[in-house]
């Protein structure tokens, strides 16, 4: 995938956001795994280690990216693993002081891309039900709902949302 690294400046903004400020996406690397895993507590209940991001930077059916301020504070990330043309979107948060920002619409883009770049057909996430915020991001960017996953969550126990996309 070259250097692992895109940028741009998107100031369209969407309703309630800022305009999107300059961001470098990147592979992730082990450097950015202390900033990621604040992220990660700072926004899910039941949050993935820094082993589990360590660990999944060795994988060869996974990538992992961050979105990198101007001053390479990292801003979010996004992770995708697959198995032959079929990815699922494992993961992807943004800090909470820096969202509604299009930071995490352009992470999925950007996943969603090397996703086509790959070779993937179709790409599956679940989110929490209740989180109508990501889940109407989703389906702007072309996400359908193809199930239920009841229970799934826990911390508070809820359902998850199974969403799909297509890739042409």
């Amino acid at each position: 995938m070259g250097t692992g690294l895109s940028s741009g400046v998107d100031r369209t903004g969407e309703r309630g956001q800022v305009a999107a400020a300059p961001v470098v996406f990147r592979r992730m690397r082990e450097e950015d795994l202390a900033q990621v895993a604040d992220i990660e507590h700072a926004s899910f209940t039941m949050a993935w280690s820094v082993h589990t991001f360590r660990s999944l930077l060795q994988r060869e059916d996974a990538e992992c990216w961050v979105a990198l301020d101007e001053q390479g504070r990292v801003l979010g990330y996004a992770v995708l693993w697959w198995a032959l043309d079929q990815a699922e979107l494992a993961n992807i948060a943004v800090h909470p002081e820096t969202r509604r920002r299009r930071i995490g619409a352009r992470l999925l883009e950007h996943a969603l891309e090397c996703a086509a770049a790959r070779g993937i057909r179709e790409v599956y996430l679940e989110v929490r039900r209740s989180n109508e915020v990501a889940a109407s991001m989703y389906r702007r960017r072309g996400f359908v709902e193809v199930g239920v996953r009841n229970n799934y969550y826990d911390l508070p126990r809820e359902d998850a949302l199974v969403l799909r996309r297509a890739l042409d």
